[in-house]
């Protein structure tokens, strides 16, 4: 049962804990529809939530005692968080730098020498999963794997996120932005509509596959011109309408795009293996 109108304790505070609710690692609002706090603070006891899904929630101080944890799948930004007493925080970082080594190169870097040898790696392992992909049969890579993005979804975001953080920031072109690119899913349909991207669109994976190797092709040139100098440089732009108007550097865009790349790499080869296995 969901004591949803009890009285409650408020929230744990912790030292680090930002002021507002931050809702994902990778959004910077709750969007439309989104931030409800009608659950702060609530308790649930005996409840039954089994195959419930909790998606860019905030769940600082959150406490789960005697709970029935089977076939349980969490990711997302992690710190002090413990399991049966066990702070897992160190553990499970370690293990994906283990399984993912690029994570660990994209945090070692600071020269413009560095961001090259980045790219060859980012390049090098979009390879190997477009070969992977591609001895799929066509309709698995349009297919949701546990509702994430597909992996024609996720090529056609990483087309955006060359257009926002690269073409728009670093190369001040006031609309860079490929018609089939993909914003985050949070972002809203009208200024989507506003850059010319069309939400609805099903392009083939031809097509999808020559607007990313477009998009990664500018990467290259960008990468190409670095120096240790114009890193600092600051950008004009921002990355798109809608977002908070910040100082970004070249390097801060730039190491968005790298993020970008390694994260959604980690997930695609994730649900590549599944779409195999079958």
């Amino acid at each position: 049962m969901t004591a949803t109108n009890d009285p409650a304790d408020p929230a744990p505070a912790w030292p680090d804990e930002p002021t507002e609710a931050q809702f994902g690692p990778h959004r910077f609002y709750a969007g439309e529809g989104g931030g409800s706090a009608e659950f702060r603070g609530a308790r649930f006891n005996a409840a039954d939530l089994r195959g419930a899904r909790f998606t860019d929630c905030d769940l600082t101080g959150v406490t789960i005692r005697d709970g029935w944890l089977v076939n349980v799948s969490i990711s997302g930004y992690l710190s002090n968080v413990t399991v049966n007493g066990v702070d897992v925080t160190d553990f499970v970082g370690a293990e994906l730098d283990r399984r993912h080594p690029e994570r660990v190169q994209f945090r070692a870097g600071q020269t413009a020498d560095d961001v090259r040898a980045m790219w060859d790696t980012i390049e090098r392992l979009w390879a190997e999963a477009a070969e992977r992909a591609g001895r799929l049969p066509a309709a698995a890579l349009a297919e949701q794997v546990c509702e994430e993005w597909s992996f024609e979804q996720t090529l056609r975001h990483l087309v955006f996120i060359t257009d926002a953080w690269a073409s728009r920031t670093v190369l001040d072109e006031p609309m860079p932005y490929h018609p089939l690119g993909l914003p985050q899913s949070w972002y809203p349909p009208a200024d989507a509509a506003a850059l010319g991207i069309d939400l609805t669109a099903q392009p083939g994976y031809a097509e999808i596959l020559a607007a990313r190797a477009d998009r990664m092709a500018v990467m290259r040139r960008i990468v190409t011109g670095l120096t240790d100098a114009g890193l600092g440089r600051l950008c004009q732009r921002s990355p798109a309408p809608g977002y908070p108007d910040e100082q970004r550097s070249v390097i801060d865009c730039i190491s968005v795009v790298l993020d970008e790349e390694i994260e959604h790499h980690r997930f695609a080869v994730r649900d590549l293996a599944v779409l195999e296995a079958r």
